[in-house]
């Protein structure tokens, strides 16, 4: 599979669309970023499937994350 995988997404927040770079070689990854636009923090949640050789990125606000 390759290293690098180029996604693109909208802002939770603003909706303003964003193009994200995941590093795949870590195997699936939880992260947070900023939208460019309005500053709000993004949680991203990747995770990899190596059987079917996808990539799925779940975005949601980070306010929604429920402990």
């Amino acid at each position: 599979m390759k290293q690098y995988s180029e996604q693109s997404a909208s802002c939770p927040h603003c909706g303003h669309h964003i193009h994200i770079t995941l590093d795949t070689s870590g195997g699936s990854q939880e992260f947070y970023d900023d939208c460019p636009a309005c500053c709000h923090t993004i949680h991203l949640n990747m995770q990899i499937d190596e059987l079917h050789k996808t990539i799925n990125l779940f975005i949601d606000a980070d306010d929604e994350q429920i402990f």
